[in-house]
């Protein structure tokens, strides 16, 4: 094992894929001359040449619409949307064109594309730049949509992603871009199935459900919570779509108690759905409500303070399971 930031281990996805088959390749604004905005596809210009790592006009629904009829004649496009935020002008193509190609082709036309970016609040960039759309394209029949916290996820999954016959989102965290983790040699194929979540620390008392950005903030808290005396569960989901169902109910089935941590608004968000699930399908194992913890249903303020109290925090997280704990 050696230790590598997540956008190392992007990068690294990137060039293994590219080197593996010579129908992927890569498009998108600024990925090729300027090594990509986040600096992910770093070097990929020079390995690969500019027929498979294409630098785009700024024209999402350009590209987006470019690489879904790629994808029908048999390539296998990645496209960096330089924050998900921009996605949005590109809507048409990631939920109207790439998900129903097949079905309504009658089955003639696969669309092996990954879609993949930053995607939700960073630090300070307003509104508009600080959407997390995982619940927004989690409603589309069609799309897998998984969302890696750590290095070795974001290798693994990104890997899975472009190998995929079908549309995947890769929504990938940019506060995390410079965190560092294990991930196995360069020689080790690392491919980490969609639909698998993990259990990133063991506990009896509280089962704490995250993904993305709010792993980290989950793993904090549990650690102030074990000072008290309360063992958290920590599953980070890894995907949202497919949702890693058994995970979670073998989690809540030990713990009887549940807050979920989600980097999205609250109002038919992820957490909503999982707590639907659970009361569905194991009610009875609960010993007290299910608690959420989420964004304010607000847009997202410049301002750093107020932008620090909209957000979901490590704090938030220890109160609401004291909470569910009766702490």
């Amino acid at each position: 094992m050696r230790e590598i930031t997540y956008r190392q281990a992007l990068n690294e996805a990137l060039g293994e894929e590219l080197e593996r088959d010579p129908d992927v390749f890569l498009l998108g604004e600024e990925v090729a001359e300027y090594n990509g905005a986040y600096k992910v596809s770093q070097g990929l210009l020079e390995r690969f040449g500019p027929k498979r790592i294409i630098d785009t006009p700024i024209s999402e629904n350009g590209f987006a619409g470019m690489a879904v009829g790629a994808a029908m004649v048999g390539l296998r496009p990645i496209v960096e949307f330089m924050t998900f935020s921009f996605s949005l002008v590109a809507f048409d193509q990631v939920v109207n064109n790439a998900p129903n190609m097949l079905t309504m082709s009658g089955g003639q036309f696969n669309i092996p594309i990954t879609f993949r970016g930053p995607n939700g609040p960073a630090h300070q960039l307003g509104a508009t730049h600080s959407h997390a759309t995982e619940c927004l394209y989690a409603n589309v029949p069609g799309l897998k949509i998984c969302t890696p916290a750590t290095p070795r996820d974001a290798k693994g999954l990104l890997k899975t992603a472009i190998r995929d016959n079908n549309p995947v989102l890769v929504l990938e965290s940019e506060l995390l871009y410079s965190s560092k983790g294990l991930v196995e040699p360069e020689d080790h194929e690392l491919l980490i199935p969609l639909g698998e979540a993990e259990l990133k620390r063991p506990g009896t008392d509280v089962s704490i459900i995250c993904y993305a950005q709010t792993v980290p903030l989950a793993l904090t808290a549990a650690e102030r919570l074990q000072e008290e005396g309360i063992e958290a569960d920590v599953l980070d989901l890894r995907s949202i779509k497919p949702l890693d169902l058994s995970a979670i109910f073998q989690s809540v089935t030990k713990t009887h108690r549940v807050v979920i941590a989600e980097q999205d608004r609250p109002y038919c968000g992820i957490g909503a759905e999982i707590c639907f699930r659970i009361q569905r399908e194991i009610f009875d194992e609960l010993d007290a409500p299910i608690m959420r913890i989420a964004q304010e249903d607000v847009p997202m303020p410049y301002n750093e303070r107020l932008e620090k109290a909209v957000l979901p925090s490590a704090d938030k997280i220890v109160a609401a399971a004291q909470k569910v704990c009766y702490s």
